[in-house]
């Protein structure tokens, strides 16, 4: 698993509760973690068209649409790793009659759990999501 989902989600859900634009600063120090690695999250979050920046002296981040628009399942889609279940850094042995086989049905079994999760995060958009913090 890696952690982008949760950062993505911290980011999305403080500028759908902000009145206003939010500097990388604050959600740093909301999220705390590196200024940096909030940044690196929120490029890949405007290439996405998720989000907005606005520069200059009043300048930040903001939602790019609704939060009502925006489904839980576009966020991690934008920052889904490859493998919910994780990769092998060895390959098997293609002679062992499991060893020949796992990775097939690993992938299978992990495209199978990401399409439920995905149904799941579908339903719920980000201003529903964001309501839990009211």
């Amino acid at each position: 698993m890696n952690g982008r989902f949760p950062i993505a989600m911290h980011i999305m859900t403080l500028l759908c509760a902000a009145d206003e634009v939010l500097s990388s600063d604050y959600m740093a120090g909301s999220i705390n973690v590196n200024p940096v690695l909030v940044r690196k999250e929120l490029s890949n979050l405007i290439k996405q068209q998720l989000i907005v920046s606005r520069q200059g002296k009043n300048g930040g981040y903001a939602l790019a649409k609704p939060a009502a628009t925006i489904s839980l399942a576009s966020i991690y889609q934008a920052v889904k790793p490859d493998a919910i279940l994780g990769q092998a850094k060895n390959q098997p042995n293609p002679a062992c009659p499991i060893g020949k086989q796992i990775n097939t049905h690993l992938k299978e079994l992990d495209l199978e759990i990401e399409q439920t999760m995905l149904a799941k995060l579908d339903n719920t958009n980000l201003a529903d999501f964001c309501k839990k913090f009211e």
